[in-house]
């Protein structure tokens, strides 16, 4: 059958017709947002007036394009967000409720409280979709404030746009970060102590203008942003007080003196850095880090914030590896360091024995392996449907997108390998993080080898290691960096009674790092041990 051309064409339109039609009509699990700009272009600033509306059957009952759209219905200012993730072609966006006099509204999103703020997250390198999701429904279960967060589907323009998360954005509010509200007359005595939130974060995003750090981290100067008061809000009083209060909290860490806890609310740090180490975030601490400090109140570590790189999802600084702390990792030349007060912090037994303790408990309950498939499993099912249609508009799967360490040729081997990199990353965990519970506790020789001990624990430059043996042996001991790096190898050859060897580190750093010990080729001993 032989077409002409114009019937060609009107065949082929035709047909793209249909299949557009047919993809947008629809039901799924999730509520479905729609903006329309009237024909504007969103882009990264200024926010363009627009029109959002969604459908969202409350009752749990599934959702479909043609539902009415009576959640919400009204007038948004949105603009595109995010720094290295602008370049995907699915944008992130930020956008405001206002009423019809364009002011600002307080509505509450999807059973979400009531605020004007929201983000629309694009998970795009992150092909199990629920890196984030996943980070912030474990977090909520710890005590801190995390963001809110729910999926949806999304529709610009009458263009589908994938899978998207609806979540609050960080802010001063009773029911986000709530501190007291700091106005530009609170300039000084009690007002002027709070409330604070600062980031540490790229300049590309929001924010801006801040101030450096007096101390150096790796050859760097961190670099603190004023979030609230905004930068352009922010009075000078306010300004030298909360640079003067960092300031005092580093001086104290870098100078190692004890009374460095007098400046934080520690249990929020000890959360902060367990949510980041599970993750191995290799944007954790260095970036998307916020900060904030009430009025009359200590420094707080959080909200924890974008995790779509985490869980191995990124192909540098040897992030996809399920082992080693993600605060002693080497950046290289990165302009974005790792403050060095973290590091200070962990090579502190005050500090790391009872964040052990709180990643003890944790493990029994809200973060067991099985709490945590658990939760995996239950977000992939509420999106794998959507999953579907979410790969055909943006068909990335079994492509490589910045920065991917692993590629999978079909959604479900993105999420197998999500899962199985967790259960590595907690069994490396449970192992090697910081601190000792027991702190009486001795190091327990294992059974059959009651004549094997290590001490002094901690130790300075020299630490023995006493074998007491039946019989001439050769032994091996090896000592291993957090990261996994082997510092030291050495053979030793044992003779019958007491042998007590002394081991000098004089060349290695402080720091946490574990040691095994070999009889012949069968492994006796693994434990860790502390520099000081």
């Amino acid at each position: 059958m032989k077409f002409e051309p114009l019937l060609l064409i009107l065949f082929f339109s035709f047909y793209n017709f249909v299949s557009k039609a047919q993809n947008q009509t629809f039901t799924t699990k999730l509520p479905i947002v729609y903006i329309d700009t009237n024909g504007g272009v969103i882009q990264d600033t200024p926010r363009i007036k627009a029109k959002m509306e969604i459908a969202w059957n409350e009752n749990g009952d599934e959702n479909s394009t043609t539902d009415p759209r009576k959640h919400f219905n009204g007038n948004v200012k949105i603009e595109i967000r995010g720094s290295s993730s602008q370049m995907f072609p699915k944008k992130s966006y930020g956008f405001e409720l206002k009423d019809s006099i364009d002011q600002d509204l307080d509505f509450p999103l999807l059973g979400m409280p009531e605020e004007e703020d929201w983000i629309l997250y694009a998970p795009y390198s992150d092909k199990s979709l629920i890196r984030n999701v996943l980070t912030f429904t474990l977090a909520s279960t710890l005590g801190n404030y995390v963001p809110r967060c729910r999926f949806v589907e999304l529709f610009v323009n009458n263009d589908y746009r994938g899978i998207y998360v609806l979540m609050e954005k960080i802010k001063r509010d009773k029911n986000r970060i709530d501190i007291a509200k700091l106005k530009k007359e609170d300039i000084a005595g009690e007002d002027l102590t709070g409330g604070y939130i600062f980031k540490i974060d790229k300049q590309t995003g929001s924010g801006g203008d801040g101030w450096y750090s007096s101390f150096l981290s790796n050859g760097t100067n961190t670099f603190y942003q004023y979030e609230y008061p905004k930068a352009d809000e922010i009075q000078q009083p306010q300004k030298e007080y909360i640079q003067n209060y960092m300031n005092e909290f580093e001086t104290a860490l870098y100078n190692k003196d004890p009374d460095y806890s007098t400046f934080m609310n520690v249990p929020s740090f000890f959360d902060y850095i367990i949510m980041n180490e599970i993750s191995k975030n290799v944007d954790g601490y260095r970036l998307s880090t916020f900060l904030f400090k009430d009025k009359n109140d200590k420094l707080n570590a959080g909200p924890i914030w974008d995790f779509n790189l985490g869980y191995g999802n990124a192909n540098y600084a040897k992030a996809w590896e399920s082992y080693g702390l993600e605060l002693y990792v080497d950046l290289g030349g990165d302009y974005w360091q790792n403050p060095f007060w973290w590091i200070s912090l962990l090579n502190d037994s005050h500090f790391a024995n009872p964040l052990k303790c709180r990643w003890d408990s944790l493990r029994k309950n809200q973060l067991s392996d099985k709490h945590i498939l658990e939760v995996a499993d239950s977000l992939v099912d509420l999106v794998n449907d959507a999953a579907t249609r979410n790969y055909q508009r943006w068909p990335v799967i079994g492509e490589w997108v910045w920065p991917n360490y692993f590629v999978g040729s079909s959604y479900q081997e993105e999420v197998n390998w999500l899962k199985n990199w967790i259960t590595d990353r907690l069994r490396w965990l449970d192992f090697a993080l910081p601190g000792d519970c027991n702190v009486d506790s001795v190091l327990t020789p294992p059974v059959g080898d009651p004549g094997i001990e290590v001490f002094p624990n901690p130790f300075t430059s020299k630490f023995t290691l006493q074998i007491i043996s039946k019989t001439n042996l050769i032994y091996r001991f090896q000592l291993f960096s957090v990261n996994g790096q082997r510092v030291f190898d050495q053979m030793y050859s044992v003779t019958e009674g007491l042998n007590s060897i002394e081991i000098n580190t004089e060349n290695l750093q402080q720091g946490i790092y574990f040691y095994r010990l070999y009889k012949g080729n069968t492994e006796v001993l693994v434990d860790k041990i502390i520099k000081m």
